[in-house]
């Protein structure tokens, strides 16, 4: 085979993807329960609302993470979704839940608070690095 290139639209798609598994895992899934545990609830959002910044922030706390992801792929030579998935899950849980497990727990947050946000980084990482894994790119 060739050499692998990052792929661009494996790395918006799992953008894109990403933001929606956001929606609903901070929404329908398990929004009422991590807003009970930052201590937050509707009100407080419409009256403070954080405006555009957020998202701002948002999107390039998403882009940087798969930029990264997608640039290791390619170091490491990851040809295949299984791979991918395995090397996102790794990541997700070595560098991220156990991070927040660790803070939320020193902060005493409610246990349940790191599964929320761990999880999310957790499954994120791995779908995404499924797709980006799957839908590889070679040069020329």
């Amino acid at each position: 085979m060739g050499t692998l290139k990052i792929n661009h639209f494996a790395v918006w798609g799992s953008f894109v993807f990403l933001h929606v598994l956001g929606f609903l895992w901070y929404g329908p899934l398990f929004g009422k329960t991590w807003m009970r545990d930052v201590g937050m609830d509707p009100a407080m959002i419409e009256q403070n609302s954080p405006g555009v910044a957020i998202w701002i922030t948002n999107a390039i706390a998403t882009i940087v993470p798969l930029y990264t992801l997608a640039w290791l792929f390619v170091r490491l030579r990851i040809e295949n979704a299984f791979q991918g998935a395995m090397i996102g899950l790794l990541i997700g849980f070595s560098f991220v839940f156990l991070s927040n497990m660790t803070g939320d727990m020193f902060a005493q947050r409610p246990y349940g608070l790191s599964w929320i946000t761990g999880g999310y980084s957790m499954v994120a990482l791995t779908l995404a690095g499924s797709i980006m894994g799957g839908w590889r790119k070679y040069a020329g």
